[in-house]
């Protein structure tokens, strides 16, 4: 691995960083904002993602069909997305483009956000919400996160609300735009074959008026709601479950653990759910997944299968649980170690891969981490390591804040 990793802070408080790669046969440039639904007051949920398709609506300088046109005249891969934590938009070009894809971006991220292009937008968003009310999945997705995390905002809906969506006025947006999309709340991450001095000096250029507003958040961890919820739906055909329950935060070196616990439980395919579920024909879907978040994070495990099955699909899931750390050999350890490892270095082989993790990263924890580094951290963990881990942040029946949610179809 031969990149040299770069960093810069600008007066005003953004950070430029990159992993330089004079190898690499194309260039990547992200703009990472540390602003989500996590940083919204409810009155305005939703307000991010809405941020998000604003950006693209033009600026001062460019109209939304220059943005387009402009990103497609240079062969730009080109993108954005929102979560509860972040908001990022992003391009790969060929090197010598990487400098007109910073000018774009950088422009883009001072929208002109007018009035016309807000309520135009606001029917597009209010599409989307409506389309994602047909999918099992997020529907119940939406609806467990909620109630997990109470009256806390990252219990509030990316999307937001059909209410929220309709009652968002432009000024609201322009007043958290500029609270949040602060130089200091930002971070730049470049990776591939980068003239890092060059693109220092053209984002100070670009960027270097931006004001710094000292956005805050407040990272201390929420009081989770365990129980059970249910909803029914006659629009459903079949039985989805899923349950949430406390785990490591971003900072937290045991979600290096967790990532390989819940490999060893659920991964898509050669995990214990999938044999004992995917493969046996009883269930369509059987996954666990782990979220470090900024000062908490949850663990997940979700199933789909016919509605008359799913008592049965969950007594082996709770039978999976409780039984994990007593099952599981460092020969299992060893082979998630090893796909993991796989997969991380396939990630990290591209430039777009590179800059998507190093931007999370400084984003997030501030700091820089080699990918050989976090490879390493995988590979040290052990049984031993995911027994603790269990028993720190149990995941069985009657485990405290655990939230079992259930979608099924409308009796009668």
């Amino acid at each position: 691995m031969a990149e040299t990793f770069k960093r810069a802070e600008l007066s005003n408080g953004l950070r430029i960083v990159a992993e330089v790669d004079p190898a690499a046969h194309t260039a990547s440039a992200g703009f990472f904002v540390k602003t989500g639904t996590r940083d919204e007051a409810l009155q305005d949920m939703g307000v991010s993602h809405f941020l998000e398709h604003m950006m693209f609506k033009g600026t001062d300088r460019r109209s939304a069909e220059d943005i387009n046109r402009e990103f497609d005249a240079m062969g730009a891969r080109s993108n954005a997305y929102t979560s509860s934590e972040m908001t990022a938009f992003y391009a790969s070009v060929l090197p010598e483009k990487l400098g007109d894809a910073t000018d774009v971006l950088a422009d883009m991220m001072r929208p002109a956000l007018r009035e016309e292009d807000f309520q135009t937008e606001k029917g597009v968003i209010l599409e989307e919400i409506a389309m994602y009310k047909d999918e099992p999945t997020w529907v119940l997705y939406e609806s467990a996160m909620e109630s997990y995390f109470a009256s806390h905002p990252l219990g509030y809906r990316v999307l937001g609300t059909t209410q929220s969506i309709t009652d968002l006025r432009s000024d609201r947006m322009r007043e958290y735009f500029a609270k949040r999309y602060s130089a200091d709340n930002t971070v730049v991450a470049l990776a591939g074959k980068v003239d890092f001095d060059s693109a220092v000096a053209q984002i100070e250029k670009l960027c270097g008026h931006w004001q710094r507003t000292k956005a805050h958040r407040d990272a201390t961890a929420p009081k989770v709601a365990g129980g059970e919820m249910t909803i029914e739906d006659a629009k459903v055909s079949r039985a989805y479950r899923m349950m949430i329950a406390p785990g490591p935060h971003e900072k937290d070196d045991r979600r290096y653990t967790a990532f390989v616990m819940t490999q060893l439980l659920g991964a898509p395919d050669n995990s214990r759910l999938h044999w004992a579920l995917i493969e046996t024909g009883l269930a369509e879907e059987a996954e666990v997944s782990s979220d470090p978040k900024d000062g908490t994070g949850d663990t997940r495990v979700l199933v789909a299968c016919e509605p008359d099955r799913l008592e049965e699909v969950w007594a082996i899931v709770e039978r999976e649980i409780a039984g994990l750390g007593a099952v599981i050999t460092e020969d299992d350890v060893r082979r998630v170690r090893a796909k993991a490892a796989t997969g991380v270095t396939l990630a990290g082989e591209r430039p777009e891969g590179r800059m998507h993790r190093l931007g999370r990263q400084m984003l997030t924890q501030g700091t820089y981490t080699t990918l050989r580094e976090e490879l390493d951290k995988i590979e040290r963990v052990t049984v031993k390591d995911v027994r603790e881990l269990l028993e720190a942040m149990p995941m069985h029946a009657g485990a405290p804040g655990r939230l079992v949610a259930t979608l099924k179809p409308a009796a009668g």
